[in-house]
């Protein structure tokens, strides 16, 4: 009879064993998986090229990009996007600044932007000597969105014919953070 009850105690220990062993597995899956979402959709980075976000990004700043958010949320104004323009995979990553939201008509004149006829209230305070293709009212299509660099007179945006307003699925993600130099790092406002 013993013996029957060693048995019993020796097997409800192996299953036992094997419940903690599958949590154990499930557990390192688990860690496994959010770890890569993680680094996926919030840690893609790309390097800033030129001077056409300046002051707020310069040239050669490291930036992580978040992937993620454009998933459940449409991008804001004022919020600095990474792009492919026109969907080019050949092409680097571009960052600049939304302006313009879709269904909106955006118009430069005399060196002021204008969203619906009003001026934008804006933080960047210098005159745009370069209208573009935007000194004419651009009416922004359903899933389209209008940029700009910070820099507003050196920077390649939605004012030239090339970049033109950019499609919500050539957007890579919202730069979020700024990597490198480490003098810079932190996050973008």
């Amino acid at each position: 009879m013993s013996e029957l009850k060693f048995y019993t105690k020796r097997k409800d220990e192996n299953v036992s064993q094997l419940r903690s062993i599958i949590i154990w597995i499930f557990q390192i899956v688990f860690v496994i998986l959010a770890a890569w979402a993680l680094v996926y959709f919030m840690g893609g980075k790309t390097s800033v090229i030129g001077q056409s976000m300046n002051p707020t990004l310069k040239n050669g700043d490291s930036i992580l990009i978040n992937k993620f958010t454009y998933l459940i949320s449409a991008p804001k104004r004022n919020d600095i996007i990474v792009f492919k323009p026109n969907g080019n995979e050949n092409s680097h990553y571009y960052v600049k600044r939304v302006i313009g939201l879709p269904g909106e008509t955006v118009q430069i004149k005399s060196g002021t932007v204008y969203i619906d006829g009003e001026k934008l209230n804006d933080k960047i305070t210098s005159s745009i000597i370069n209208e573009g293709i935007a000194e004419e009212e651009i009416k922004i299509k359903k899933d389209e969105y209008f940029v700009l660099g910070d820099n507003r007179n050196s920077s390649e945006d939605s004012r030239y014919a090339n970049i033109g307003n950019i499609n919500k699925s050539d957007i890579e993600g919202k730069a979020w953070f700024i990597k490198s130099p480490r003098e810079n790092m932190g996050l973008l406002k």
